[in-house]
């Protein structure tokens, strides 16, 4: 299975267009989430990526809620939105979570804290692709300072679920970083399209 995945748009139409142009070869298409920018420009985003026709799932980031996102995917037919969900696809078993985790200092960021996200995550199956906004703490996730930002709860689930794969975003410093949790690969997406092959 042909992956196309990516991270943080940011309501960069150009990049949106690019995408679109990649997903022509891929089997799904995964979108870790912030579209908008401060819950700006999330339609104009998500419209621009609509002409996607292979699968997309999308997880909310903290930059658009998920009722704002599922609202946006409306008339994309081959959208699923995750968010504490999981969905199949020829096969494979996906499960999703957006938002920031843990919560970030901004009043304006659509957040869960750790033990929302951990009781989101529960209904996680293993040897699933799990799609998260946020990364799990200690990898993938360094800011420019040193410090690491990422969620114990998205560890703890990847450690005890073992997914064949975790994709994240979130913190752009880290964007096309990779790392390693027992068998699990993660991958810090960012926006330019990350090529994965998914034996099935």
């Amino acid at each position: 299975m042909k992956v196309l995945a990516f991270s943080d748009l940011h309501r960069d139409l150009d990049q949106a267009g690019e995408l679109v142009e990649q997903s022509a070869d891929a089997d799904v298409v995964i979108a870790a989430g912030d579209f908008a920018s401060v819950h700006k420009g999330l339609e104009e985003t998500i419209g621009a990526l609509s002409s996607i026709a292979a699968p997309t799932i999308l997880v909310p980031g903290n930059n658009e809620t998920e009722d704002a996102l599922r609202a946006a995917c409306e008339g994309w037919e081959s959208a699923t939105v995750l968010h504490g969900q999981g969905t199949e696809i020829d096969g494979a078993h996906f499960y999703g979570l957006g938002a920031g985790v843990p919560v970030t200092p901004w009043d304006w960021s659509f957040d869960l804290d750790e033990e929302q996200a951990a009781e989101r995550l529960a209904g996680c199956p293993e040897d699933a692709v799990l799609v998260v906004h946020s990364p799990p703490k200690g990898h993938c996730d360094q800011s420019s300072a040193g410090d690491h930002l990422g969620s114990q709860a998205i560890l703890e689930a990847i450690d005890s679920k073992r997914p064949r794969l975790a994709v994240c975003g979130h913190i752009h410093e880290s964007w096309g970083a990779e790392d390693e949790i027992g068998p699990t690969k993660v991958i810090n997406l960012g926006p330019s399209g990350t090529a994965i092959e998914l034996p099935l």
